[in-house]
């Protein structure tokens, strides 16, 4: 079996990157190989290809069978390009100097399809992010104006709560200014505060009352009534001079003999009439 150009993998799962190798055809794909020519990660763009070109050339012109991944990295890099311009050489198409100016103006024809590849991806970088700042200040200057408008509503709405405030108090002082302030709510709800108490509290049980004796109240008013022009003569006693009291009891002793002769008077005449 002829030697192999092949791949090793290595790294962990879904992050694997490769050695690029010569190995016996026979030998496991991670197992024994003789040579290790290079290094191939595919987990950049552009892809990350690290090759010994001498001795990947050697190993070709030797007879070595690549796979078709190492080919197309060999292609890549030039190792292709290189052994048939030295077959051509060795044929006697054109001298190696030749050659050499044909290949390194590939090289840089290359190179600069490589840096043009780049700088496309890194220009495509830079407008993704630029678009997305700009997508985000958008949103960003969006966000504010709905804010202020919202916050413009809401200063507008708390004038007009402010002013209607206002008002109501002017109303109610111009109210309670000229109207008089009623006492009656007040009273009644002392009132109606008194009666509530008085039905919480418990009923009372009725105390008969008893008869009123009317009799003695009537002859205590009438000895009332008696007392009184006794009092009022009293009075007048007291109110007269000193000098005046001896000739009014005179007066009226005259007056109680008047009076204790007229039934006798009175008497006499009638029995004789009856004769």
């Amino acid at each position: 079996m002829p030697v192999k150009l092949r791949l090793a993998r290595h790294g962990r799962k879904k992050f694997a990157f490769y050695h690029i190798v010569a190995a016996d055809g026979r030998a496991p794909r991670d197992g024994k190989f003789i040579e290790k020519l290079g290094v191939y990660n595919p987990n950049t763009n552009p892809a990350t290809i690290e090759l010994d070109f001498d001795k990947s050339l050697n190993w070709l012109e030797k007879g070595a069978q690549p796979t078709e991944t190492v080919r197309a990295i060999l292609s890549y890099k030039g190792v292709l390009m290189k052994r048939h311009l030295m077959t051509g050489v060795r044929k006697g198409a054109f001298s190696e100097e030749e050659a050499e100016t044909r290949f390194a103006a590939w090289m840089k024809e290359k190179e600069a399809k490589i840096q043009a590849k780049k700088d496309g991806l890194d220009r495509a970088i830079e407008d993704d992010i630029n678009q997305r700042l700009e997508a985000e200040s958008k949103i960003s200057e969006d966000r504010a104006a709905e804010i202020l408008k919202k916050r413009s509503e809401l200063a507008e709405a708390a004038d007009e709560d402010a002013l209607e405030a206002v008002k109501e108090q002017e109303t109610e002082t111009a109210e309670t200014v000229e109207e008089p302030v009623a006492e009656e709510p007040a009273a009644e709800a002392k009132a109606e505060a008194v009666e509530s108490k008085e039905a919480e509290k418990p009923a009372e049980e009725p105390v008969a009352e008893e008869p009123v004796a009317e009799e003695p109240a009537a002859e205590a008013a009438t000895v009332e009534e008696e007392k009184k022009p006794e009092q009022k003569d009293d009075k007048a006693k007291k109110e007269e001079p000193k000098g005046k009291k001896t000739d009014k009891a005179a007066a009226d002793k005259k007056a109680e003999k008047q009076a204790e002769e007229a039934p006798r008077d009175s008497g006499e005449t009638g029995e004789e009439k009856s004769e």
